[in-house]
């Protein structure tokens, strides 16, 4: 995806890009080229699929919520910064966590965070399950992009949602894990509310956004620990 389509694509999703957005797009393209040289941040190096399979990615979040609120959000897994950094780039007014266990990559977030002067982002090396107890409760949105099966995100997503907050998925082929996660809601409170399916453009590689309402407060036991998660998803 040239950076011509890029524009013209997001269009499409109503997103029109300053010229300042455009810049700095730029910068963390170059920033994550350089730094993937010296670490594994992501398999994928090229200008045409990081403007495709990252950033226009990413933006697609705005099909199934609007991203023009005032809202804190949390973005688990966030790797490299995907979609969440992205997000903060085009919607200044989101309060963003950015979460991920590998310390080189919050290492790298922290680095374009501060050559990009961006305000309200924090980045926090830490695993969903062991997050402070204070962010119980406390975001409006949480998102995850192609980290884990549907039934592990959302035991991992959920209880740091506030009472009527949303969780979604990002995701490509979904198969069967709606209909396998419909237990885990149950005993979490949360329920489904939109699936959106779609293809990226250019590659037509699919897509899938699953939208998890709470409900109601999660049971305090959750999130169990990752190994429980893991060996008895609910």
């Amino acid at each position: 995806m040239s950076i011509n389509e890029f524009i013209k694509e997001l269009s499409k999703l109503n997103i029109n890009l300053t010229e300042e957005q455009l810049n700095n797009l730029e910068i963390y393209k170059n920033l994550l080229q350089e730094y993937n040289q010296k670490f594994n941040l992501t398999a994928l190096i090229k200008d045409e699929d990081i403007y495709l399979k990252h950033f226009y990615d990413s933006l697609t979040l705005s099909k199934s919520l609007d991203l023009t609120k005032e809202l804190k959000l949390l973005d688990i897994g966030t790797g490299a910064g995907f979609p969440g950094l992205v997000l903060k780039i085009i919607y200044p007014n989101l309060d963003i966590t950015l979460l991920d266990s590998n310390h080189k990559k919050i290492e790298f977030l922290n680095t374009v965070i501060s050559k990009l002067n961006l305000q309200k982002i924090t980045c926090l090396n830490s695993r969903a399950e062991n997050l402070d107890s204070k962010y119980i409760e406390y975001f409006d949105v949480i998102t995850s992009r192609a980290v884990a099966h549907l039934r592990i995100l959302s035991e991992l997503a959920l209880p740091y949602l506030k009472i009527n907050g949303i969780f979604v998925a990002m995701k490509g082929n979904i198969n069967n894990e709606v209909a396998e996660t419909n237990s885990t809601l149950n005993k979490l409170y949360g329920s489904i509310t939109d699936i959106k399916e779609f293809k990226l453009p250019l590659e037509f590689s699919n897509r899938s956004l699953i939208t998890i309402k709470k409900d109601q407060p999660t049971p305090q036991k959750y999130p169990r620990s990752y190994d429980q998660i893991i060996k008895k998803p609910l």
